[in-house]
């Protein structure tokens, strides 16, 4: 509309100062002009004069040329104002700017971690019944769980969506790469989530085999799986504490002591991870006295015990023995570095275990962890980047998501481990969306 008022504004004064033209003035510059030929006074110019009609005929083409010309300048400026407000609407598919934890869509910054769970009938993302690296104990549904909507949630940020890839698009980008987790059962059961999601784009399941012929189960210290129509791996590497555990040697330490976890050092079998293209740390659930003290594991740093560490001390040594080790081994050219924080469990106050049938809408405190603060003040601190996975308050929720008593051992509840699928399976969304944000972008 302000194309097409200019314009008329524009003719207006043409047709005002030709008005007042004097009748002597024979400058070239009224024939040189389309306007100014077209309301000169009826003069000549090596020729006889024009007759009065052709010159209304001039006046009205030039104003029917202004009025089309306003209207496609008008409708350029709406096209090109429709599309900056449509595109950043789209979400994952349209302009997107990422940050560490966040999504910048037009201009709304989202934080994918904080938002809440939402019904969604197309999850779960695949049947643990028809993956044969699901455990056994964690397929719930399959163990007689005797309903289904703890499979139905998914999680939504407040300002954005976790985006939802194509399972073939993810087999292509991961050609020829490794993935490896490292942590605790807690890294092995995303592992294994993550192996089903991935084989749903597969029409050859048979391609898909544990590289030593191994079953899945928490006694084997590594276990890699290949997807042998893509020339990629996906490895599990049981590191409960990242750290080395080791014996008691040379010390007159008190009969408590039976083992001791070197803090400075990092597990043996660290040189199998240095080469993955991904590489994703969790370690947590073991770092409880019922793992350490009450079995006579205490801390040493250097060729000195530390009987009288805390837990949480013991841990942020151990984190900073980690990065350091990040940023001594890895080469951030080659390798993306994630760590997921700490997953909470939701055992009541006598260690008992009720599996809700719906997400608990009170955390208790649950999303809240001192282990996944540390992480993350630890990683903010280091050189090479690193990717934190904070699952710590969004999982708080699933109180209805646990193994419980649908285990392959029914007489032992469980209100730590998760059932697949399941709350893992939200985790490497995230973890796909955090591995592939580049090239989204």
């Amino acid at each position: 509309m302000s194309s097409f008022t200019k314009s008329t504004s524009f003719n207006r004064r043409a047709l005002s100062s030709l008005s007042v033209e004097s009748p002597r003035s024979t400058s070239s510059t009224a024939f040189n002009s389309p306007v100014g030929s077209a309301f000169a006074s009826p003069r000549t110019f090596g020729g006889s004069p024009r007759p009065y009609t052709n010159r209304l005929k001039e006046i009205s083409y030039l104003f029917q040329v202004l009025i089309v010309a306003g209207t496609l300048v008008s409708f350029l400026v709406i096209i090109a104002g429709g599309y900056l407000y449509v595109v950043p609407s789209l979400g994952y598919n349209g302009a997107l700017q990422f940050n560490e934890t966040s999504v910048v869509t037009g201009d709304k910054e989202c934080d994918i971690f904080d938002g809440s769970w939402v019904v969604d009938d197309s999850y779960p993302l695949y049947n643990a019944s028809e993956c044969p690296f699901v455990e056994r104990g964690f397929n719930c549904l399959g163990n007689g769980r005797g309903h289904d909507e703890y499979l139905k949630w998914r999680w939504k940020p407040k300002h954005c969506d976790v985006p939802r890839f194509q399972v073939g698009d993810v087999l292509e980008r991961l050609r020829g790469k490794r993935i490896v987790f490292v942590g605790d059962s807690m890294s092995r059961t995303q592992w294994e989530s993550l192996i089903c999601i991935l084989m749903t784009g597969l029409d050859d399941k048979r391609s898909v085999y544990e590289v030593n012929g191994n079953n899945i189960t928490k006694r084997i210290r590594f276990l890699g799986v290949r997807f042998g129509s893509y020339n990629f791996t996906v490895e599990f590497y049981r590191s409960v504490f990242l750290v080395q555990p080791g014996k008691l040697l040379r010390w007159h330490a008190p009969k408590r002591v039976k083992s001791t976890l070197k803090l400075d050092v990092m597990d043996v079998i660290n040189h199998e991870w240095s080469s993955a293209d991904y590489l994703v740390f969790n370690t947590g659930q073991w770092w409880v006295p019922g793992k350490l003290f009450e079995t006579g594991c205490y801390f040493q740093v250097g060729n000195s015990l530390r009987l009288g560490m805390s837990i949480p001390t013991a841990y942020r040594v151990a984190l900073e023995t980690w990065a350091s080790w990040i940023e001594n081994k890895i080469d951030p050219n080659k390798t993306r570095v994630m760590f997921r924080t700490f997953e909470p469990s939701h055992w009541s106050e006598h260690r008992s275990c009720n599996v809700t049938k719906y997400p608990t809408p009170d955390t208790q405190g649950r999303d809240r962890s001192i282990f996944s603060e540390m992480i993350k003040e630890v990683v903010k601190n280091m050189t090479v980047p690193v990717s934190v996975l904070d699952v710590t308050s969004m999982s708080a929720f699933r109180s209805d998501g646990h193994v419980g008593l649908w285990s392959d051992n029914p007489l032992v509840p469980d209100c730590s481990h998760w059932c697949l699928p399941g709350v893992p399976d939200i985790w490497n969304e995230i973890l796909l969306f955090f591995l592939f944000r580049q090239q989204v972008q």
